[in-house]
């Protein structure tokens, strides 16, 4: 990029990045400072609001950068990423999104800790809330400095740094000043956005190749340097067992992981009914489902356009296939609409990250304040006390997230929610189920869900190829893999049931019957709900 060109987008970035700033200023004059305030916005946004909230909320820097730049490098096994994410709402809709919103407050261990005894049950899922959200957090710190990288000049090292840095340093603002009101707005103004510029680069795609996708395809296939075997199965995930088996865990962590992600679960609580949460998510379904298979032409779109080897060798994850692809589209780099389209998608993309970062910052120090820290001191502790905590532990996990986002700036992002998703599903989605729907469940089995699940997921990470023993590791120098599985969730979802079944079923301790039969009747009627 020229540096009229860059000035231009980094114009557009400074745009965006103003007008949340002052969202997020106006609504920090309008608050009272309350618990209900800073985590659910007062309750007070509609079916509507809440489900562009939730798309937005969805719609990361993963699905924006990271699986179109899959599709384009692998073709049809890229596709797992959007079906996978696609199919992952009706878990949600059909299992958690009216219980969670009738059972809880504001965290997932509102839900659990209903019928159990609260402190071991909440620092459990507290902590396993807090360790999924900056493992989150991580793919959108390597989104944004890949993203920027690009815009610069195209080179890593100290571009890339400062920008996690400024990403970090903007969530930390955001959530701390804002809340959840400032951060849904944010959220809502970034699907707007998002929407727009995936639904133009579609139109421009297919206007490229006449509305034909039987061409588009063909082109992908032939530019991508694989063939007819770029359309058909197994180009990432073929050939030996291993690679087989990560298919399948990744695809099994994709589906399971949504409905336990914190900062998805905590949007459920800004809506001031159980049927608001279901119509927002009926609202976000149409938006998530016509935007992953938005991501499906622009993948290809990028493979036929502008070539695999090229997205290859401007990021080796595919992260800045859509960028690139916008360039070519508006008419090339040194062409004004280039610059023009390129600014605009790279602008759209800065917010996604900036949006979702935000959303999850917030859940994860609700977390610590609410779960953590009001477990330990409930005694003694007030509703204000509660929020500064909160927004002091923002400032902590936008520090670990920097550090960490560092460390990873080389993998897909796409990637990296992968991991996200597996823990979700591994510690979170177990215990909720077994809450929502197994009147026999334990305080014990509660425990022994979320850390059995949660400990050998991040275990099998730390084992797996992701970390050593292969170029593209965290620490490509060393060699301490043991896992061979890239995505631990065949594993470690397993383990997270088993653990909540083992833990009830050897529990000395009776289940409260009267407490299921409450929470049971909250759930399903909505009655005594906050």
């Amino acid at each position: 990029m020229t540096g009229n060109h860059q000035t231009l987008a980094l114009l557009l970035f400074s745009a965006f990045v103003a007008v949340t700033l002052g969202i997020t200023t106006w609504v920090s004059r309008n608050r009272h400072g309350s618990a209900e305030e800073f985590y659910a916005g007062g309750r007070l946004f509609s079916p509507m609001e809440n489900g562009f909230a939730i798309a937005g909320d969805y719609m990361s820097a993963a699905s924006f950068l990271g699986i179109s730049g899959l599709i384009a490098l692998f073709g049809y096994d890229g596709l797992l990423y959007s079906v996978g994410f696609l199919v992952a709402w009706l878990v949600v809709l059909f299992l958690v999104a009216e219980l969670v919103r009738n059972c809880g407050r504001f965290t997932l261990a509102d839900v659990v800790a209903a019928r159990m005894r609260e402190r071991p049950v909440r620092i459990a899922a507290g902590t396993s809330s807090v360790t999924v959200s900056v493992l989150y957090l991580v793919a959108q710190m390597v989104g944004a400095g890949s993203l920027v990288a690009l815009l610069l000049g195209g080179t890593g090292g100290a571009v890339q740094a400062w920008t996690v840095v400024g990403v970090g340093g903007l969530m930390v603002v955001y959530v701390s000043l804002g809340g959840m009101r400032a951060t849904t707005w944010i959220q809502i103004v970034k699907a707007v956005l998002l929407m727009g510029g995936a639904i133009t680069l579609t139109v421009l795609v297919l206007v490229r190749f006449h509305g034909d996708f039987d061409e588009l395809l063909r082109t992908a296939a032939q530019r991508s340097g694989h063939g007819a075997h770029f359309l058909a199965p197994g180009l990432k995930y073929g050939g030996d067992w291993t690679a087989r088996l990560d298919f399948m865990s990744l695809g099994l962590a994709l589906v399971l992981g949504t409905a336990g992600l914190p900062h998805i679960l905590s949007r459920f609580y800004t809506v001031p009914t159980a049927r608001a949460a279901r119509r927002s998510v009926i609202w976000s379904i149409g938006l998530i489902g016509s935007f992953y298979l938005m991501t499906i032409v622009l993948g290809f779109g990028a493979a036929a356009i502008v070539g695999s080897d090229a997205v290859r060798g401007s990021n080796a994850a595919g992260n800045t296939a859509v960028p690139l692809l916008a360039l070519d589209l508006g008419g090339g780099p040194d062409s004004t609409g280039g610059t023009v389209l390129f600014a605009v998608v790279a602008a759209v993309a800065f917010a996604t990250i900036l949006a979702v970062v935000a959303g999850i910052t917030l859940a994860s120090s609700a977390s610590v304040a609410h779960d953590l820290y009001a477990s330990l001191r409930r005694p003694h502790a007030k509703q204000r006390s509660e929020v500064a905590v909160a927004r002091v532990a923002a400032v902590g996990i936008g520090v670990v997230a920097i550090a960490l986002g560092l460390l990873a700036r080389d993998l897909n992002v796409a990637f990296l929610v992968g991991l996200a998703f597996a823990v979700a599903a591994s510690a979170n989605l177990p215990v909720l189920l077994y809450s929502l729907f197994w009147r026999g469940f334990t305080t014990r089995g509660a425990v022994w869900s979320v850390y059995g699940g949660l400990g050998p997921a991040l275990f099998l990470v730390i084992l797996s190829p992701v970390v050593s023993g292969s170029p593209t590791a965290l620490f490509p120098g060393v060699d301490f893999q043991v896992f061979p599985l890239e995505n631990p969730g065949l594993v470690s979802i397993p383990l997270g049931f088993l653990a909540g079944w083992l833990g009830t079923v050897t529990s000395h301790e009776p289940p409260d019957e009267a407490r299921y039969a409450e929470t049971e009747v909250r759930a399903l009627t909505g009655a005594g709900a906050v």
